[in-house]
């Protein structure tokens, strides 16, 4: 018979539809923005720099990695410098990224030496205008170590324990070499 499947298909759903009318955990949809489905935890949205304590303790020390591996493109890194000597400092100067070009890929955390960066949850971003509102400077993707524990904490705890292990790796001391006492001049061979 030719509707057969049809037929098959409208009592599944109707099934499904008469089960979840009567059984509130079997209901796949919610009241949002009052309500909101929790995600889990490795869910990605959009990238966002850690840092520890402070804001001022950033992990990222601006190897540019994360730039260089971005497939769109869309981050750009200023080394920051020392203002006496102009040497460059271990951090960024500036560090954004444009949302709008991001594609959530999560390339940029998998390539980050330092666990600077890593994947949020937030995925209710809206902006006035088409570009201005979504090219977010390094105030704005700074977020602490505690918020990342809150979203990932299984994950969160094991770049701590790796962090925290990989500092108190301590090379041992370099034992100096005995000190050789000078050589004594040989005395030159006369032949007799």
């Amino acid at each position: 018979m030719l509707g057969n499947g049809l037929l098959q298909g409208l009592v599944v759903t109707a099934r499904n539809f008469i089960r979840s009318y009567f059984d509130p955990e079997r209901l796949t949809t919610v009241q949002y923005p009052e309500e909101r489905v929790t995600l889990p935890e490795n869910s990605r949205s959009f990238p966002f720099l850690v840092y520890d304590g402070t804001p001022d303790n950033l992990r990222c020390v601006a190897c540019k990695i994360c730039e260089q591996e971005c497939p769109p493109q869309c981050i750009y890194i200023e080394v920051e410098r020392d203002p006496k000597t102009g040497k460059p400092v271990r951090r960024p100067r500036v560090f954004d990224i444009d949302y709008s070009v991001c594609m959530q890929c999560q390339i940029c955390a998998e390539v980050c030496p330092f666990d600077a960066i890593k994947m949020d949850q937030v995925y209710e971003l809206a902006g006035t205008d088409r570009f201005g509102g979504m090219l977010h400077d390094k105030a704005a993707l700074l977020k602490s170590n505690e918020y990342y524990h809150q979203i990932r904490p299984t994950e969160a705890d094991e770049v701590d324990a790796r962090l925290s292990q990989s500092k108190k790796k301590v090379s041992p001391p370099i034992a100096k070499p005995a000190a050789v006492p000078p050589a004594q001049p040989v005395p030159p061979k006369t032949d007799v």
